[in-house]
């Protein structure tokens, strides 16, 4: 058996001095020679352990095999069969804490880059075509979809295969949830999720934008009104806050707003997109997530000539992407460890100015198994800001959850579904993604509503 490379071919990027200053894609992707010697790195293991970090089962020794023979076409059908949104999930997936973290070659090297050779064959099918997804005949069954992020659209790709009719309910004015309002164009260009939402719809899965459920109709006036099932897939949209003095200043944004304008509404291209967003020289970003990164390469393409990640721990505990992280350190952006801030001063205005920050030192593990952050007496200081993104997480809007009558929910508001099914307490109404589970990855989001089109497709034999 021939020597198999031990590291992963690189990902070629743009240069990070040039990157900085546009919102084009930073990792540029395989070209077809790369991608085939990538795939000649996996060693066909009789039992692949991949699979089972893949929250929506992409078969992927098959598809890594396909693009060995150079059958690109066949690789990105044999993806298709489980994933509807492969040129997303190979650009935003943590695949090195999924299928990748199970390849054998990672236990002595670097694992076979899945979610590169995912994102290569995707993209090989947007600029070849591809043949129609298979459907199953109509079953006569309609199901109603409420919002367009990935657990709704995968839901809703799945449920058409399955022969029903799907119809998408979006409260925004362009479908996509997520995928378009809260990741930034220079790591999921928008063009590449519309292109997918496309191929959603060519499987005859109908969506209505700019339509809010909860406030034009409920979700019981769906099921009055014909549907044989609802799935839940609002996601989590509804910012926190730090609940601290002068948060209510001019120039704090929550990380939704921000990446919202940005994204979503194309404030970096004003004033032909007529969004404006305030950016001054010295933004601080409080957190240090994916969201967090996403926020502060942001604001540097905007014009900031300083970003500061301000986060309470340590880089060890980070919750963002290591890949993440390396991007935006390489980009420039910098980092106040150890550090929160406690109050936010303005000027007569009420813009804000500054912020006093205390320091901490790491304590014993809390519930997430994080070590506490740990107030240090007497370490104020106070740190000049023009602008502050606050990145703390989000819950979920309580807008359908609230509307719909025996719906059992939280005490912070999430819909309470079964794991494996995403059946709620209401007979015909299913729930995934963040509205159950609380924010988390895109990827889980997928599988959840891979999980509960299987059970409603069940559901819907058995009424």
């Amino acid at each position: 058996m021939p020597q198999v490379k031990s590291t992963r071919h690189e990902m070629p990027t743009q240069d990070p001095k040039e990157r900085r200053k546009n919102f084009d894609e930073v990792a540029l992707g395989y070209d077809e020679e790369t991608a085939v010697a990538e795939a000649n790195r996996c060693l066909n293991c009789k039992k692949p352990k991949c699979m089972e970090g893949c929250p929506v089962e992409v078969p992927i020794p098959q598809f890594i095999q396909l693009i060995k023979e150079r059958n690109f076409q066949g690789a990105i059908k044999k993806i298709k069969t489980k994933n509807s949104l492969p040129a997303v999930c190979g650009r935003v997936c943590p695949q090195e804490n999924q299928c990748e973290k199970h390849c054998i070659l990672g236990k002595k090297g670097e694992p076979v880059a899945i979610g590169r050779l995912e994102r290569f064959v995707a993209d090989y099918e947007l600029t070849h075509g591809s043949e129609p997804a298979e459907k199953q005949p109509p079953t006569g069954k309609k199901v109603a979809v409420v919002g367009s992020g990935p657990a709704g659209l995968t839901a809703a790709g799945d449920l058409a295969k399955m022969g029903h009719q799907v119809t998408v309910f979006e409260a925004l004015h362009v479908a996509g949830g997520v995928l378009m309002y809260g990741i930034p164009e220079f790591r999921l260009p928008k063009e590449i999720v519309q292109k997918e939402i496309e191929k959603i719809k060519d499987l005859g899965v109908e969506i209505k934008t700019n339509y809010v459920i909860g406030q034009l109709e409920s979700v019981d006036e769906l099921m009055e009104q014909g549907y044989d099932a609802v799935f839940i897939g609002t996601g989590a949209g509804l910012p926190y806050f730090m609940n601290i003095p002068g948060e209510n200043l001019n120039g704090i944004y929550s990380a939704n707003e921000f990446l919202t304008r940005t994204n979503l509404m194309k404030a970096y291209k004003f004033p032909e997109y007529l969004t404006p967003i305030r950016v001054g020289k010295r933004v601080a970003v409080i957190g240090a997530g994916n969201v967090a990164m996403d926020a502060a390469r942001t604001a540097l393409r905007l014009g900031a000539e300083e970003s500061i990640i301000v986060y309470r721990r340590t880089e060890k505990e980070m919750p963002a992407r290591r890949e993440e992280i390396e991007h935006a350190r390489e980009e420039g952006v910098k980092f106040e460890l150890l550090t929160s801030p406690v109050e936010f001063h303005g000027d007569e205005h009420g813009n804000l100015t500054s912020m006093t920050c205390i320091k901490f030192q790491l304590g014993e593990p809390d519930a997430s198994g994080r070590r506490r952050p740990v107030p240090v007496e007497g370490s104020e200081f106070e740190m000049k800001v023009d602008n502050v993104v606050l990145a703390l997480g989000q819950g979920p809007n309580p807008l359908v959850p609230r509307t719909t009558k025996g719906l059992e929910i939280t005490k912070k508001g999430n819909i309470v579904a079964e794991e494996e099914t995403g059946a709620t307490s209401k007979p015909g109404v299913f729930a995934g993604g963040d509205i159950v589970t609380g924010a988390a990855t895109v990827i889980m989001a997928m599988g959840a509503g891979k999980k509960a089109a299987r059970a409603i497709d069940e559901y819907l034999k058995n009424k």
